[in-house]
């Protein structure tokens, strides 16, 4: 069973928050079954990285960086899936070692 949106955004925010990052819900989607992005901002290196949930080879969610590059390049693209699907979570966290605080398996991470 899946958690809504709004509660699962709401962990995120609450893990980041005591870990000593800073995290605020920039657009707000829908309540039960919005698709969540996660902007992740490193401010010691001044990069950042886009997560976004899928659907793994085995079946199985995962998040994955759906693009990578500038801070410019993940902002063109949240806004590209915005127009697409105006239901989208986007959520920025900012961290001095760039976590993302997702607990669910991610790609390429050991």
């Amino acid at each position: 069973m899946l958690l809504n949106s709004d509660l699962w955004v709401g962990a995120l925010i609450r893990r980041a928050q005591i870990e000593g990052a800073s995290a605020t819900v920039v657009r707000r989607g829908d309540a039960r079954a919005g698709t969540v992005i996660v902007k992740a901002y490193n401010t010691s290196e001044r990069s950042a990285r886009a997560y976004t949930e899928a659907f793994g080879q085995d079946g199985d969610r995962l998040w994955i960086q759906p693009v990578t590059g500038t801070e410019s390049d993940i902002d063109a693209y949240i806004q590209r899936q915005a127009g697409y699907d105006p239901d989208i979570w986007v959520v920025e966290i900012e961290d001095r070692q760039g976590r993302h605080f997702i607990t669910e398996k991610v790609a390429d991470e050991a």
